[in-house]
């Protein structure tokens, strides 16, 4: 569905330069462009790397199963059919970690590893589980205390402020996390009643 989408959009620019009779505006887009992501793409990696290191010397220091102990509470909360202290917890804890951090490209590895673990313990193996069903919840609309991607893009792109955009990062993304959390519960509640 994503690719018709993106064919759509492709097809109505040129559709439209045409029209204006500026095709040639479409052959500057693409190179500039194109040069532009190759950029932003190699500006970007130093501090991935950064970011990643500190989440692997985070999780090789014991800290990330320190924080999944601290998390105990509330990880029994969310993820009920998880026992205590399975490593799904450890990983879930890294890819929210990363999320946190805004560094989605890195919390992707965590996440996948956190899915498979899950996998382990899911009884029906073509159905997801709660359990699983709630990860993607979290992972899709974690809290990012620190937008470290989109700030490494607005420092490429010459922004003044590039960390101006953290309160409201803070803001929309604790609502869309309480939302889901929220709707993950309320849902679970009335289907399992259903389901009775």
């Amino acid at each position: 569905m994503v690719n018709i989408i993106w064919l759509l959009l492709l097809l109505s620019g040129v559709i439209a330069a045409m029209l204006n009779g500026n095709i040639e505006s479409i052959t500057n887009a693409v190179f500039s462009s194109s040069s532009d992501a190759v950029s932003i793409t190699i500006n970007i990696i130093g501090s991935l790397c950064l970011w990643m290191g500190l989440l692997k010397l985070a999780e090789e220091s014991g800290l990330i199963e320190l924080l999944a102990r601290l998390a105990a509470p509330i990880a029994g909360w969310l993820f009920p059919s998880v026992p205590k202290n399975h490593k799904a917890i450890s990983s879930i804890m890294m890819n929210l970690g990363a999320n946190i951090l805004g560094l989605g490209n890195a919390a992707t590895p965590f996440g996948l590893k956190a899915m498979e673990e899950l996998q382990e313990l899911n009884k029906q193996k073509d159905t997801a589980s709660d359990a699983m069903i709630t990860f993607m919840a979290l992972n899709t609309s974690c809290i990012t205390l620190l937008p470290a991607t989109v700030i490494s893009l607005r420092v490429q792109a010459g922004s003044q402020n590039a960390a101006e955009i953290v309160i409201a990062s803070v803001l929309s993304t604790s609502v869309g996390m309480l939302a889901a959390v929220f709707l993950d519960r309320f849902l679970r509640k009335r289907y399992q009643k259903r389901g009775k």
